[in-house]
């Protein structure tokens, strides 16, 4: 994305006065990627966008510098480059779920996931989300665990989702998941709700490019080998 486009995403968020979660995530995510010259001309922009939209405006002054406010620490927050490429999180508690529905609801083109079960319908409905907003999901998972109370598995494929299960007798216990085939999110933590509230788990977010095509070689992989749930 060259800085003409930056600048017009910028423009775009500014028009109803505040950065939502998806608009925070794509900021954060370009701030990430781009030089730090680039970054202290995305901030300057930022500040010359409010300054024009207060006085075509003055009575949304205030609206606009909040907005102005989550722009400029959103690109603080990008412009540490080991936070930016990799993150960690931890249960019991929420930490995971946050992340995850995050990663979730700021899907664009395509979320890949392969999971050993999934049975948390707060987890379920971040999906479901993103399906009906028209991001190719494919789901991977434990032909055992379907039959699980509370997995959702079904429920998703009657959804319109496609979803494989392996076949064999070993179990597919997997936990990860690429979102836009640029971030995967990998670690122990399965997508349950004991796993958030009693499990010791963990979850590593990375956007190393080497990890990203390599477990997204393994879905694709595993992909082909599964049947699809009928």
């Amino acid at each position: 994305m060259d800085f003409e486009q930056l600048d017009q995403a910028l423009r775009a968020s500014a028009a109803d006065f505040r950065l939502d979660d998806e608009e925070r995530f794509e900021l954060r995510e370009t701030g990430a990627q781009i030089s730090a010259e680039q970054l202290r001309r995305l901030r300057n922009a930022a500040f010359a966008i409010a300054r024009e939209q207060i006085q075509a405006q003055p009575a949304q002054a205030v609206p606009l510098l909040r907005w102005l406010e989550q722009v400029v620490k959103t690109l603080d927050l990008s412009s540490t480059s080991a936070a930016a490429a990799h993150s960690a999180y931890f249960t019991p508690g929420d930490a995971c779920l946050r992340k995850l529905r995050e990663l979730c609801a700021a899907a664009r083109r395509q979320l890949d996931i392969c999971v050993f079960t999934l049975a948390d319908d707060r987890l379920t409905e971040a999906v479901l989300e993103a399906h009906r907003r028209g991001v190719q999901v494919r789901i991977i998972s434990d032909d055992d665990k379907r039959f699980d109370s509370g997995s959702d598995i079904a429920q998703l494929a009657q959804a319109g989702i496609e979803v494989r299960l392996d076949r064999g007798p070993a179990h597919m216990h997997h936990k990860f998941a690429l979102f836009d085939t640029k971030l995967l999110a990998n670690g122990s933590f399965n997508w349950t709700r004991s796993a958030s509230q009693s499990n010791d788990e963990n979850l590593v977010v990375s956007r190393d490019a080497y990890l990203v095509r390599c477990f997204g070689g393994q879905f694709d992989a595993l992909w082909q080998r599964y049947p699809r749930l009928d």
